[in-house]
């Protein structure tokens, strides 16, 4: 294939959701559904905390960094996807998707941090009971937040730099709806080589160890549990994770099953059904998820709502 160096390169062409004119309207709807529910509950979460000083604590605090985080992943993915729709143009500049690829790994990296640091906070919790106030001081909190995000910037940046060096082939077309680091390697014509070791090691590494984290934190919460004694305390102490678990399945589980799906194949309907559920799908779901199974936030949302409604 005729290959071209990198600064020729004007844009890519991203995977079209439908040909059909009248699906035209339905899919934008739902799309612009589905990121104003993710906006408006995400939102809602991060008021619900702050308004509330009960939610003062570094589990609230954390997820209000999830909400956050959700909210950027969302505005990076989703807003391109409805103009691309409602203008059956499905190109994006060459910096556009650099700079998506480089957004999305940023709040990506951001929420397996997270998710691993909440894992750590409901460790502490169950396991350490009587020391929880001595470990998870606002500092610590606020230090494991700094990490996460320079961490993932840094990685981003190393990422999206090793592809400006890459030269591409004129097939350009990206099979998802969205630019991503994997399928844009795979179009290149240059030595992909180093690209890839790096991009598997840094999966490897900032990926393994907050699960690692996670399964070390659950392994110890599930004993510790277990040796409870009292019923009421056993169903109090698996209740404080439910939320927390439905959210690391979700996030974990389409993200493994996006990578698995690039693996075996080069391009399949599922891929990029995977790819929706796990950039898009899965930041609107975290709010109901915690919202309907907390009853602290229940009663957080309600009195923020009702807030809103009396000064309205």
């Amino acid at each position: 294939m005729e290959s071209r160096n990198h600064t020729d390169v004007s844009e890519f062409l991203l995977m079209r959701l439908t040909e059909d004119p009248e699906l035209k309207t339905i899919f934008f709807s739902l799309f612009l559904s589905m990121y104003l529910v993710t906006v408006l509950g995400n939102l809602l979460i991060i008021l619900a905390v702050i308004s509330d000083s009960h939610l003062h604590t570094p589990m609230y605090f954390f997820l209000s960094n999830l909400s956050f985080t959700d909210i950027c992943l969302s505005t990076t993915m989703i807003p391109k996807i409805l103009v691309n729709v409602q203008t059956q143009n499905q190109s994006i500049t060459y910096t556009g998707c650099l700079t998506q690829i480089c957004f999305a790994l940023i709040f990506v990296s951001c929420e397996n941090f997270l998710l691993g640091a909440m894992a750590y906070d409901r460790y502490v919790a169950i396991c350490h009971p009587l020391r929880y106030t001595v470990i998870m001081t606002p500092h610590l909190c606020a230090v494991l937040i700094l990490i996460s995000l320079s961490v993932s910037i840094v990685d981003a940046l190393l990422h999206s730099l090793l592809v400006l060096r890459l030269s591409f082939c004129t097939d350009l077309e990206i099979s998802l709806f969205f630019c991503e680091a994997v399928q844009v390697i795979k179009l290149a014509c240059s030595d992909t080589l180093i690209n890839n070791i790096v991009l598997y090691f840094a999966v490897s590494i900032l990926g393994g160890i907050p699960l690692s984290g996670l399964l070390f934190s659950y392994t110890q919460i599930v004993s510790s549990i277990l040796r409870m004694p009292s019923s009421s305390r056993k169903y109090k102490a698996f209740s404080t994770c439910g939320s927390h678990l439905s959210v690391v399945s979700l996030f974990y589980g389409t993200g493994f099953g996006l990578y698995i799906c690039s693996a075996i194949s080069e391009f399949s309907g599922k891929t990029a059904v995977t790819s929706l559920m796990y950039t898009v799908v899965t930041p609107m779901m975290n709010p109901f998820i915690y919202s309907l199974r907390n009853r602290d936030m229940k009663g957080a949302l309600r009195k923020l709502i009702g807030s809103v409604a009396s000064f309205l």
